[in-house]
């Protein structure tokens, strides 16, 4: 079966500078593929690449088996993938009902008497919700009231009510703790169990290993590594995440010296 999406050794320069160069990468639909890499890595690069906001210039894009050039977000809405920012692209003092069909709104009547069918959003989104899972108190509360957490389910369960074969998360669960962490996970994971395909973008190992299938390593653009789970274990996960071999070489150059004979001698004697 072919890939829901499929990047080719894509590359992506700004003027003199390499921001992605010959990354590759596959997500099939009921699986999880992870990008990781640090603060410059290329992440928001390829989510760009992918959402239809920056076009590549080498490489080969295929959605579903088709090479394509992605031209605007609409053109990736439209071919199925969907992408939720880290700063959710929310309206805080609005419903929950309202930011959940933001820019899709139903309506009734005709003419003048046209109008939002308000109704049917409030119950959409409650239905929508409880399907992924989400038992939220009131969709009349504003979506400011909820935790960053649920805010991001609400973001999850509106891609998928609304199409999506493709889901892109940025950073999900980088500003949240523990707890709204494994909320966010659980809810990335019934998207993957409802036949999306899902990019989890992190620098998080940690989160990545507990739910993915596919993990990809970005470092200054370029790919680091590119691993499926049953080939790698979390420590070294891990370890390439952290920088691996540089990492033990900065703890060589950091351990302590050892204190010369003459000079340990000296101290004891004071």
């Amino acid at each position: 079966m072919s890939a829901l999406v499929e990047l080719t050794a894509v590359s992506k320069s700004y003027g003199n500078v390499r921001a992605l160069d010959d990354v590759s990468l596959e997500v099939h639909a009921g699986e999880i593929t992870c990008v990781l890499g640090d603060n410059g890595a290329g992440k928001s690069t390829l989510i760009k690449i992918i959402a239809g906001l920056h076009r590549h210039d080498a490489g080969v894009l295929s959605v579903e088996g088709e090479e394509t050039v992605l031209s605007s977000p609409r053109e990736a809405l439209d071919r199925g993938i969907a992408t939720v920012y880290q700063d959710l692209a929310v309206v805080p003092l609005m419903p929950v009902w309202r930011n959940f069909f933001l820019g899709s709104e139903p309506r009734k009547g005709a003419g003048p008497f046209r109008r939002l069918d308000v109704a049917t959003m409030r119950e959409t989104t409650r239905s929508a919700l409880l399907r992924m899972g989400i038992d939220l108190r009131d969709v009349d509360q504003p979506i400011g009231t909820l935790s960053g957490g649920e805010r991001q389910c609400v973001a999850i369960a509106r891609a998928v009510h609304f199409g999506a074969r493709v889901l892109v998360l940025d950073e999900p669960t980088a500003a949240l703790g523990v707890k709204q962490s494994g909320v966010v996970l659980k809810y990335v994971a019934a998207a993957r169990d409802a036949g999306l395909g899902v990019v989890l973008i992190t620098h998080n190992p940690h989160h990545a290993y507990l739910v993915g299938d596919r993990f990809v390593l970005l470092k200054r653009g370029a790919m680091a590594g590119s691993h499926a789970k049953d080939g790698i274990t979390l420590d070294e996960l891990t370890r390439q995440m952290s920088g691996g071999s540089e990492l033990e070489q900065l703890s060589h150059e950091l351990e302590r010296a050892p204190v010369p004979e003459h000079l340990a001698e000296d101290v004891a004697g004071d």
